[in-house]
């Protein structure tokens, strides 16, 4: 998928802020801006899940612990996102999703790591 195939015209971003895509998560897609802090890069690599952007979500991994591939879920669909803490490198959240047996959540407290100026995932408990 090409950065120009990444504008989407949405009201808002699927993470929950309540900001435009393009002004949102959009801008950390497309590669205009770093995320400032591991709650905004958690957050757009949500939005990259809920959009079909696995190549941002495998930019944004540390590459100590990315798996060879990231692959979608077939008939996998993310709804919604609630953080409920972010502290210093760790960020609390849960995802909703609707798939093939239903509605669901996954819960993750997730680990960021600050390298070369910018924020990776690291990798996360979930429960």
């Amino acid at each position: 998928m090409t950065h120009r195939a990444l504008h989407v015209h949405r009201p808002d971003c699927p993470c929950g802020s309540g900001t435009p895509y393009d002004a949102c998560c959009g801008v950390l897609h497309r590669g205009e801006h770093q995320a400032a802090t591991p709650e905004a890069l958690m957050r757009s690599r949500y939005s990259a899940y809920a959009l079909g952007d696995l190549g941002y979500v495998d930019r944004t991994w540390h590459p100590r612990t990315r798996p060879d591939a990231i692959t979608p879920s077939p008939g996998l669909r993310w709804t919604g996102l609630e953080v409920h803490a972010a502290e210093g490198e760790v960020v609390e959240f849960t995802a909703t999703y609707d798939g093939p047996s239903g509605p669901g959540a996954l819960q993750e407290v997730s680990r960021f790591e600050r390298r070369a100026g910018r924020w990776w995932y690291l990798d996360g408990d979930v429960s």
